[in-house]
C-alpha cells in the first residue's frame, strides 16, 4: 500500500491564509485554517494508506489526530520541501495539501492505486495542483519546479510525462485561497467543519 502525506503549516494567526485578509481578520483565517487541516486529515485516515505522514511547518497542537505521524518541514522553497517530503515516504506515495478540506476518502483511495499508473495529478482551479502521486518518488521530478504561480500545475504535469510516467488525472479541485475560494468550497462541501465555521464567521460580519 501507499503512503498518505499531508504538507501544511500549523494554524497559527498571522501565518497562515494570510489571503483571506482583511475580509477576516488574522485569528479568523488560522481558525478557517484549522478547520480545513481537521477535515483533510479526517479524511486521510478514513483512506486505506499504509503510513499517514503530516510534514510540517510548525508545532502539532491540540487539532492533530490520533494515528498521524508528524514530520518538520524542511528549510527551502516549496518544490525542494515537496521533494523532501515525498522522500519521507520510501515508496509510492500521494501527496495532499490543506486547502481542500472537500476532499474524500474515495478520490484519494483513487490516487493512492498505482496499478495502471506510474503517477497522478490533481489539478487545482488556480492553476496548481491540490494532489501529487508518484509509484517511485524521484526529488527531480520535482525540483526546479516553479511554485505559486499560474502555470505551476502545466509545469509539473510536463514534468512528469516528459518522464515517461503514465499520468492519470484526478478531478480538478477549489484550493482555499481567497474569501471567494473559501464560500466556495465551503458550498461544495457543506458538512464539513470548515463549511460549518465559515457560515458561522460569515453570520458574524454581515
Amino acid at each position: 500500500m501507499s503512503t498518505l502525506l499531508v504538507i501544511a503549516k500549523a494554524p497559527v494567526a498571522g501565518r497562515v491564509k494570510t489571503r483571506l485578509t482583511p475580509h477576516f481578520t488574522p485569528e479568523q483565517a488560522a481558525d478557517l485554517a484549522r478547520a480545513a487541516l481537521r477535515d483533510t486529515l479526517d479524511t486521510v485516515l478514513a483512506a486505506p494508506a499504509r503510513r499517514r505522514i503530516l510534514v510540517l511547518d510548525g508545532e502539532p497542537g491540540p487539532w492533530l489526530p490520533a494515528g498521524i505521524d508528524v514530520r518538520r518541514q524542511c528549510a527551502g522553497p516549496l518544490d525542494v520541501r515537496l521533494a523532501a517530503a515525498f522522500a519521507l515516504a520510501g515508496g509510492p506515495a500521494l501527496l495532499i495539501g490543506m486547502d481542500t478540506p472537500q476532499v474524500t476518502p474515495e478520490l484519494l483511495r483513487q490516487g493512492l492505486d498505482f496499478t495502471d499508473a506510474d503517477a497522478w495529478f490533481g489539478p487545482a482551479d488556480d492553476g496548481g495542483f491540490w494532489a501529487l502521486g508518484l509509484a517511485d518518488p524521484d526529488p527531480e521530478l520535482l525540483r526546479g519546479v516553479p511554485m505559486s504561480v499560474p502555470h505551476t500545475g502545466e509545469v509539473q504535469r510536463l514534468r512528469l510525462t516528459d518522464a515517461g510516467l503514465a499520468v492519470r488525472d484526478l478531478p480538478e479541485l477549489c484550493d482555499v485561497d481567497t474569501p471567494r475560494d473559501a464560500a466556495r468550497v465551503a458550498a461544495s462541501a457543506p458538512t464539513t467543519r470548515f463549511a460549518a465555521l465559515h457560515a458561522g464567521l460569515c453570520a458574524v460580519t454581515r
